[in-house]
């Protein structure tokens, strides 16, 4: 599908990567992955709580973190977060440090959602649950002390990528509606799983093996690229990539690394974005591979991508110039 290029070697900061080996998720090891991270506690500026909201599967755990020095009379802007996972792994939990600092460094309330998983509930379920708590949170946000018109919702990896169907779905339904999406790395096309020009030395945190199981699993059926089969319309109504038409979505910022399984993809669904009429900022990080910024959290080129986070984020949702979330 694509034609082979040289070899990248790893960003500077990143360059112990080479030492980590990849793994691949699969029917028979998927319950090695799956493990349960414990959650942090509040801090001295950001009370952290878990709540209950409603889906169509009953109800989830959200994970809410709201900074203390918010005035309770002034709704602040929030963020709607979608944990990452492959859309097979995955907790509101893991997330928990940087959507802390986030809450913290741009005085926002940040929401960690919670969604059911495949390979056990299959496309459209994630979707549907995230539709319902985006709704549930707008319709919640004067006892969240949130501003409803100003959310944005973003996420990593498969994260990202359901963002992306999200703000597709809202857009279709109508209703209250996203200001803005933060894709990080987002997982978008399944006919990825067709590339075959993937260095395997370069290869970090997500394998092109757990790629197609992961979309096999969400899609519940063979992840080969295909088009849908006659009736069922399942991968244009879930995956991003997909969609013909992408005007009139929220503005767009897109952030991945140029070693990433998911690079191209970014790329390309960033232009089609802008070719649409739809604002869109790419930041293509050198040498970085997928999910960098979880492995090497203090390493100067995942400061500078996070602080990218929080300059697109202040801008979307009108806040005042301030530090950048850690």
């Amino acid at each position: 599908m694509s034609t082979k290029t040289p070899p990248e070697p790893f960003h500077p900061d990143l360059a112990a990567a080479k030492w980590i080996p990849l793994f691949s998720a699969g029917p028979r090891t998927l319950w090695m992955f799956r493990a349960t991270p414990r959650g942090i506690g509040p801090d001295s500026e950001v009370d952290v709580a878990t709540v209950r909201v409603d889906t169509p599967a009953g109800e989830r755990p959200y994970r809410v973190f709201r900074p203390r020095r918010r005035s309770a009379a002034a709704p602040v802007p929030a963020l709607f977060w979608i944990h990452g996972g492959g859309l097979i792994l995955g907790t509101p939990q893991q997330d928990d440090g940087t959507n802390l600092a986030l809450a913290r460094d741009l005085g926002i309330v940040v929401f960690g959602a919670s969604y059911r998983l495949a390979p056990e509930h299959p496309a459209p379920a994630a979707l549907d649950d995230l539709v319902a708590g985006f709704r549930e949170v707008v319709a919640r946000a004067a006892e969240f002390g949130v501003d409803p018109d100003r959310i944005a919702i973003g996420g990593a990896s498969a994260g990202g990528g359901l963002a992306a169907a999200l703000a597709q779905r809202l857009h279709d339904e109508g209703g209250p509606q996203p200001v803005f999406q933060l894709l990080v790395y987002p997982m978008l096309d399944d006919r990825t799983v067709l590339r075959d020009d993937v260095d395997p030395r370069h290869a970090r945190m997500w394998s092109p093996s757990s790629n197609r199981f992961a979309w096999s699993a969400y899609l519940g059926a063979d992840a080969d690229g295909s088009d849908d089969a006659s009736g069922t319309g399942i991968r244009s109504a879930v995956v991003p990539a997909r969609r013909e038409d992408l005007s009139g979505l929220p503005p767009a910022w897109i952030g991945v690394g140029t070693l990433d399984l998911f690079h191209d993809e970014g790329v390309g669904y960033a232009g089609r974005l802008t070719a649409a009429g739809v604002p869109c900022e790419l930041t293509e990080v050198p040498g970085a591979f997928h999910g960098f910024d979880a492995v090497f959290r203090k390493a100067g080129v995942t400061r500078a991508f996070h602080e990218e986070w929080a300059r697109v984020l202040r801008s979307a949702l009108g806040l005042e110039t301030g530090p950048a979330a850690g």
